[in-house]
């Protein structure tokens, strides 16, 4: 068949056509180049490596095990490196030059009251809501309750990697030779605050081994105490408070609530172990209590009040401890406290970033410290499914017998989010608070006395509450 000039061009004009297609393919399609051009990949040279700066702050053991999960990530995004920048001290000063001098790393470990909160409202973090919704394999009811950090709602500035609670320590042994049932590990039948008042006479002794229910107790000398940390930092004591109905400040983020009926009720409480009871140490006395592992390994002290992170150094003692929920005002509760990893919206990679924090929060490459006691996990399957509980739980001396329901069925269904994550300027708020509480824990003034004095103060700092998710 002979061809017609016009079959000759329009086969001339497709053979055009076809070259330029394979011409734009070969050189990726005319697409901006979001390397760093540092060198090629390994996943057939379609990509080159991009770098993402990491920065946190933690024990030798944390960024041991922080670097193994990078490791584990780079093995499965070949084309991703991360920096590891530690910066041990004078974190939030050191990210805060970072960000004034435009050189913010992708991602940051932030605590929420002194910068996260500061920078998300000048508009410096990347919103994670949007890559939560759209992942296919990660979303917002895989979390565990109150790990979300939220500027405003629809606006999530960071996920806390491995959140705490907080837990009722003591020792076994004191508790049988004292002649004292333990509390319970379950939450709706745990101790009253009564009774663990009661519990707390029982187990301090004065140097002659009189107990603080007899009355030849001598309370200037005192061998023994019944519990200790109650009054240790916001940490501990706002549990009481939330226990008992009260906040820092009321629902509508308008006034200073630590002068209210329910916050006073626990904050006197609390000092009443001191000041009335004699079964807690003084703020002078406590300068000669040792540390949780130590006062329960000593029996300087039959129990303690203290973060679930203080299982990873009593373990290793040796001491025959368990663990219960804080005692109960009104109703069960813990707070949950946790650093939490932000993506700053400088960054040139969000989705590389957004897989490092998932890489991040991944309680497998955590899970040697989870195992240990340090941390716990952040996703809601390893407190539900039980191969993964027996994953962090099984054959762990920092697991003890009552942690299960003392630490794990707290965290899911007894536990509210750190007041720094939904009380505006918080720290601020505390700077007012913290001199106050001093002549509490003293006893040279009441908690309404306390707060009283400077609730006008206080009020002054009060700027709102953030919704909570």
């Amino acid at each position: 068949m002979r061809l017609t000039r016009r079959m000759i061009s329009v086969l001339l004009m497709m053979l055009l056509l076809t070259t330029t297609v394979l011409s734009a393919c070969s050189n990726g399609g005319g697409s901006a180049n979001t390397g760093t051009g540092d060198s090629p990949s390994t996943d057939g040279g379609s990509k080159e490596t991009i770098t993402l700066r990491l920065t946190l702050w933690g024990t030798p053991g944390e960024i041991d095990t922080y670097q193994k999960v990078i490791d584990r990530f780079e093995s499965s995004h070949p084309n991703v490196k991360v920096k590891l920048e530690s910066i041990p001290t004078d974190y939030d000063t050191k990210l805060t030059t970072m960000v004034a001098g435009n050189e913010e790393p992708d991602v940051a470990m932030v605590e929420s009251a002194t910068i996260a909160f500061p920078l998300a409202e000048e508009g410096k973090f990347l919103n994670l809501e949007p890559l939560l919704e759209s992942d296919a394999n990660f979303g917002a009811e895989d979390l565990v309750p109150n790990i979300s950090y939220y500027a405003e709602p629809g606006n999530m500035v960071g996920i806390g990697p491995g959140p705490e609670t907080f837990l009722l320590y003591y020792n076994v042994d004191l508790f049988k030779e004292a002649g004292v049932e333990p509390p319970s590990s379950k939450a709706m039948e745990t101790w009253t605050w009564d009774e663990f008042v009661e519990a707390a006479k029982l187990l301090t002794l004065d140097e002659n081994g009189n107990n603080a229910t007899q009355s030849e107790f001598n309370p200037k000398k005192i061998k023994q105490f019944g519990v200790s940390g109650a009054n240790g930092w916001w940490g501990t004591w706002s549990n009481f408070i939330f226990s008992n109905g009260g906040d820092f400040v009321s629902e509508d983020g308008q006034t200073f609530g630590l002068n209210q009926p329910e916050a006073v009720e626990a904050l006197q409480k609390v000092a009443d172990l001191i000041n009335v009871h004699h079964v807690a140490p003084s703020p002078v006395q406590a300068k000669n209590v040792p540390s949780t592992n130590v006062a329960l390994q000593t029996k300087k002290v039959a129990m303690v009040i203290d973060g679930q992170w203080a299982n990873f150094d009593l373990s290793k003692t040796g001491v025959n401890y368990d663990v219960a929920p804080l005692p109960v005002m009104k109703a069960p509760i813990t707070t949950v406290v946790c650093g939490i990893f932000a993506i700053f919206k400088s960054t040139k990679h969000p989705e590389e970033s957004w897989e490092l924090v998932k890489a991040l929060t991944d309680p497998e490459g955590s899970l040697e410290l989870n195992h240990q006691g340090l941390w716990m996990p952040a996703l809601k399957d390893w407190y539900q499914q039980p191969e993964l509980i027996d994953k962090w739980t099984a054959d762990s001396k920092a697991r003890t017998p009552g942690y299960k329901d003392a630490a794990i069925d707290m965290m899911l269904n007894y536990s509210r989010q750190s007041p720094t994550g939904y009380i505006k300027n918080f720290n601020k708020i505390m700077d007012v608070v913290t001199p106050a509480l001093d002549k509490l824990w003293l006893g040279e003034q009441t908690a309404q006395q306390a707060m009283d004095s400077i609730a006008d103060k206080a009020q002054a700092q009060v700027q709102g509450r953030r919704d909570i998710q």
